[in-house]
């Protein structure tokens, strides 16, 4: 295998899997608070409401990561 396509695999394999979290379930997102830039990771919160703002006590807005990585960026 030549240079080019040891760098293919390597970068083929980096991206493969979604749940890079050693055994944690997969986030469906993320709760935002856009005034603080607070970001809550739905994994993290109790309950099923939206929890209130660490920094300010607004409600925070849920939103879904669009891609297939498991990250809620």
């Amino acid at each position: 295998m030549g240079l080019i396509g040891t760098l293919t695999e390597t970068l083929k394999a980096s991206t493969e899997s979604p749940n890079r979290g050693g055994g944690r379930e997969e986030s469906a997102g993320a709760y935002w608070c856009h005034d603080c830039d607070e970001r809550l990771l739905d994994l993290d919160v109790d309950g099923d409401g939206a929890p209130s703002c660490p920094a300010c006590g607004d409600e925070m807005e849920f939103e879904r990561s669009p891609g297939s990585t498991g990250c809620a960026c």
